[in-house]
């Protein structure tokens, strides 16, 4: 790649990392290609773009920071304020580079969603994105059956949060990487999609693979908290009093290995169901 390229997937994930987030990159294309006209983003294919995605460790490193600052708004969900916050200060950290964002949340003013999230972390290699189809002998009939992403490290205990596109920087020679496949067998695939469509109160089926971090039992109560009641659960879970002049800080970052390689991956057509918690 261009060593211009690589500097900016470097700052990229310099500013994000830190904070719980994940990066993969993907061209614009990859994604085009699996999705029918009205879904499709308006760049030319080898436009380069990242998916993000929020670890076990955002809860900690960036939305607790976010709460103690003074930029939270009380009628918009906190962590939607915090990812779109990190945004924008990715945009501040590349004054010199047009930069544009897609949320999980975005949509067009006919309600149609302006991103389909687990199609990116698809193509990127992220997270495999599981769906009726990948089972051969369907036993849901009739039953509307939703898909789910698998983090080969996080297994379900991750969300994906959006996209960062990048207009004018061209990656052609960018190779694809495909998205490990976690539950390999029909068997591993019935039973994940029946626990996630009929039980995912119970958090079980974010264990199909054995992950290297869950959910602490703080983001569990707050994800299971009604959203209307979270902003006021955040707040009485804080150690301290919201101090509106505390700068948000730095934690240590996360190490991610930013493995390129692989295939790509045969055209699918995904539904968009949000996966934010």
């Amino acid at each position: 790649m261009e060593s211009r390229v690589v500097e900016l997937e470097r700052r990229i994930r310099t500013a994000l990392e830190p904070f719980g987030f994940e990066v993969h990159p993907f061209q614009v294309g990859w994604y085009n290609a699996l999705l029918p006209p009205a879904f499709q983003l308006p760049l030319p294919g080898p436009t380069l773009a990242f998916v993000v995605l929020s670890t076990p460790a955002m809860f900690d490193r960036a939305l607790k920071p976010f709460l103690q600052s003074a930029h939270l708004q009380p009628l918009k969900d906190p962590v939607d304020q915090c990812v779109a916050y990190h945004f924008t200060q990715l945009q501040k950290n590349l004054p010199e580079q047009k930069i544009d964002f897609i949320t999980d949340y975005d949509m067009h003013p006919n309600r149609r969603p302006k991103l389909l999230a687990q199609t990116a972390a698809h193509v990127a290699g992220a997270a495999y994105y599981y769906r009726r189809q990948d089972v051969g002998s369907d036993p849901w009939g009739n039953k509307k059956i939703a898909g789910v992403c698998i983090h080969p490290r996080y297994g379900g205990w991750f969300a994906i949060r959006g996209v960062v596109l990048l207009p004018g920087v061209e990656v052609p020679d960018l190779p694809p990487l495909a998205p490990p496949d976690c539950v390999p067998t029909q068997e591993g695939r019935i039973a994940l999609l029946e626990s996630f469509n009929f039980h995912w109160k119970d958090w079980t089926y974010r264990d199909v693979v054995v992950p290297v971090e869950r959910y602490s039992e703080e983001q569990k109560t707050y994800f299971s908290t009604p959203p209307a009641q979270r902003l006021h659960l955040l707040r009485l879970l804080q150690d301290t009093p919201l101090d509106p002049h505390k700068p948000l800080e730095v934690q240590p970052k996360e190490t991610v290995d930013p493995n390129w390689g692989g295939h790509l991956v045969a055209p699918r057509i995904f539904a968009p169901v949000p996966q934010g918690t």
